[in-house]
């Protein structure tokens, strides 16, 4: 049975199109259930009625016609109740009706099961059968497997809009992602094309048929050259069989079968390397299909062999255009820091990548340069977008494509007041942080790029709360010496001088991993990752210590920041380690004081240690992000779970409340430098819970420092303490808007859905 389900489900994710899908799914469910009827039941949310959509076994002229409501028959009993229904004598049952264009009176027994996705009701699908008989429990699992599978499938149309719009291939589409750098912007799609990627080449209509073939030519011959001298390095070391391997792919490579058949997808108008695509995936689906397992292995092969000749069509396809369009939003699989540096920046709005995170390299660039991103967008059609016109939405992680007119105004206005308000704020950004009964609220800005980039927001800030040391070597392609970060760190120290400046070291792991350094692990978020590595790599955090106080001599405003304490021994080691660099200095002749140390406060288990680490270090900083996702075990990363996320969840507001209770009676300074900072609102709360600095990304310094000059203090601790009454995040939200609209803030938020 699992490789019946297997097969029914490789062909139906290989479907074309919707309807391709559900016809597949039908057929095949009936055939391997052996029933008599097997339908499919979507739920139209518009109408609230459930519409069949295609059915084998029951009248075919009934399909998108037969409609019913929740609770309305047996299959809207279904959809209603969300859990299956098996009935052996289904016209006695007190909610069975009948549908006369289904010609059902035939049939006695039912089985419905219904089809969700992330808790949304998608549909219900359902077996029936003429005799009475209870379907067994292996058919009822086999069909709740298949409608799980199916709900995939159904998820994926409604974000490409083909569920509701099946004809109109240019209609408006939504997809959903994580939300990786605030802001709006309107524009161009223009898709970076992965190396050597068949499912992500996009269709081009070519400008010269001729040349495209010559390409595609040129590119096999190269393929069989590889193949060729492959074959002859191996002869001496393999077998006949496996000789005989490389003379088929020379025979699948002949002008007569793979080549022949991407020449005529070329003729019919697909340039090169989506022809290609098209002819490869075509084959591999079908051969994956087939009951013969020596052919079902030759997919592989036809695979690879795709793969290859793509490289070389792709050796003189730029990955990206020569010219963007004036507003580019570049959007591709993976996205990279090099990838920005490929557009104009007066012309990049936004970003959107299919993977990524938050808190990935680019995602952080993104935040600092204020640019829209949204991340892990799993179920964008990459090959159908490029030129689209697009919104992208980087406060929810939504990207609209071909949005209708309507929708397009509406955002079109929200991002006209956004540039409208940043220029109002821009002219208050060298007034103090002060509220308007005399409460000094220290600002600081989160760094990690070039010192030009933030050098010029020294008058505004009271320095800087979170230097990320690991820009800078995600940028190499190798573990920088002492030398240079020796002069990365004092430029830094340099150009904020005598501001503070915390460092914090190396922080990779989680999703943050080194191109020369990869860390791969089945749950990166609670491995190996932090302080952990580095005190694993004494020889990589030395270095990093040495040269950041040799980097501090003579300007004495270094701060050290320990990431992803867990321990007090963690601590411990980590300061034996700063005072042996110091010594080595010494030695050298480098004479300086120990500078401040603190820790990350972002480990719950931390905020039960607080006295055993206010004996040790300085200060606290609290990553806001993580303590938030360790708190409510929620992956932000994970598209699926990221909507739980949520700095202003009850529970976390009511930690920091306590770590900040606590470190005003231990006396230790602690700041926040997590999103929940840069979040006017949010840094409202944070200031009423007293913590001395708030730290954040540049772009959100205005907003944050227009929201402090506008309410007291007083005001801020009141409307602490009627959020920490609050039972839920929505509660809290909602209370958070009603009182920014009452002092007249709403215009420092993210616009309302």
């Amino acid at each position: 049975m699992l490789d019946v389900l297997r097969r029914i489900i490789q062909e139906v994710n290989g479907a074309r199109s919707l309807e391709a899908a559900l016809a597949t799914m039908v057929r095949r469910i009936r055939k391997a259930m052996r029933t008599d009827v097997c339908s499919i039941y979507l739920f139209d949310a518009e109408r609230e009625r459930l519409v069949l959509m295609d059915t084998l076994g029951l009248h075919s002229e009934a399909v998108g016609q037969v409609t019913m409501g929740l609770g309305e028959g047996l299959v809207g009993l279904v959809g209603q109740r969300e859990e299956p229904l098996n009935l052996e004598d289904a016209p006695s049952h007190p909610y069975f009706r009948y549908f006369a264009e289904t010609g059902e009176e035939r049939f006695s027994s039912f089985l419905g099961v219904p089809i969700i996705h992330q808790r949304r009701m998608l549909g219900v699908l359902v077996v029936q059968q003429q005799a009475m008989r209870r379907f067994d429990e292996g058919d009822e699992a086999f069909l709740i497997t298949m409608a799980a599978q199916l709900a995939g499938v159904l998820a994926h149309a409604m974000a490409t809009g083909t569920l509701t719009r099946p004809a109109q291939a240019d209609g408006q589409a939504m997809f959903s992602g994580v939300a990786a750098s605030p802001g709006m912007a309107s524009g161009e799609l223009v898709v970076l094309m992965p190396p050597a990627d068949l499912n992500s080449v996009p269709d081009l209509i070519p400008t010269d048929i001729e040349a495209e073939i010559t390409r595609l030519n040129e590119a096999i011959a190269n393929v069989r050259k590889e193949i060729g001298v492959a074959a002859a390095r191996l002869v001496k070391r393999i077998s006949a069989q496996e000789v005989a391997l490389f003379d088929a792919y020379q025979q699948m490579l002949g002008d007569a079968a793979l080549g022949q058949e991407v020449e005529k997808r070329i003729r019919e108008g697909q340039w090169a390397p989506g022809a290609l695509a098209d002819v490869v995936k075509r084959h591999v689906q079908y051969l994956e299909r087939v009951d013969d397992n020596y052919l079902r292995e030759r997919a592989a092969d036809i695979r690879d062999l795709g793969r290859r000749v793509l490289a070389h069509l792709q050796e003189d396809s730029p990955r990206t255009p020569d010219t963007f369009p004036e507003k580019t939003i570049l959007i591709g699989d993976e996205l990279s820091a090099a990838s920005l540096g490929e557009v104009p920046r007066d012309k990049l709005v936004g970003l959107v990548s299919v993977r990524g995170s938050s808190t990935s390299h680019v995602a952080i660039l993104a935040r600092a340069m204020g640019i829209p991103t949204v991340l892990g967008m799993v179920d964008l059609p990459l090959p159908r977008l490029n030129g689209a016109r697009a919104i992208l939405d980087g406060h929810r992680g939504r990207l609209f494509v071909r949005p209708d007119a309507e929708r397009e105004h509406h955002y079109e206005t929200l991002i006209a007041e956004e540039k409208a308000l940043s220029e109002v704020l821009e002219h208050e950004q060298d007034r103090p942080s002060e509220t308007p009964d005399g409460h000094h609220q220290p600002l600081m800005v989160n760094t990690g790029l070039a010192v030009e980039a933030v050098a010029s927001l020294k008058s505004r800030v009271s320095g800087v709360g979170l230097y990320r040391t690991e820009v800078p070597f995600m940028m190499n392609e190798r573990f920088p010496s002492e030398q240079e970060q020796t002069r990365l760190y004092h430029d830094q120290l340099e150009s904020f001088a005598p501001l503070p400046v915390v460092m914090r070291t190396l922080d990779i792991g989680g999703d943050k991993d080194l191109p020369y350094f990869p860390i791969d692990e089945a749950n990166p978020f609670l491995g190996w990752r932090g302080i952990r590595v580095t005190l694993d790599h004494p020889e990589v955090l030395m270095v990093q210590l040495r040269a950041m106080l040799r980097a501090s001599v003579g300007l004495d405003n270094l701060c050290i920041l320990l990431p992803m304490i867990s321990s007090i021994e963690e601590v411990e080691t980590a300061l034996k380690l700063i005072d042996r660099a110091q010594r080595e200095l010494a030695e050298e002749g480098v004479q300086l004081a120990r500078p401040q140390v603190g820790v990350m406060i972002e480990v719950p288990g931390t905020l039960y240690q607080l006295d055993a680490l206010a004996a040790r270090v300085d200060f606290f900083s609290v990553g806001s992000n993580d303590l938030t996702q360790y708190l409510l075990a929620v992956d932000r990363n994970n598209p699926r779970v990221a909507s739980l996320y949520d700095a202003c969840h009850p529970a976390v507001l009511g930690a920091l409340s306590y770590l900040a209770t606590e470190s005003r009676r231990l006396q230790v300074p602690t700041s926040v430098c997590g999103e929940l900072a840069g979040d006017p609102a949010g840094a409202l709360l944070l200031m009423g819970m007293g913590f001395e600095a708030l730290s954040m990304n540049a772009p959100s310094l205005s907003r944050v420092r227009a929201a402090i000059r506008r309410v007291p203090l007083t005001d801020a601790r009141k409307l602490l303490d009627e959020t920490l009454a609050l039972p839920t995040t929505a509660a809290v939200r909602a209370h958070l808007r009603q009182r920014m609209g009452e002092w007249k803030l709403t215009h420092l938020l993210p616009p309302d859905d």
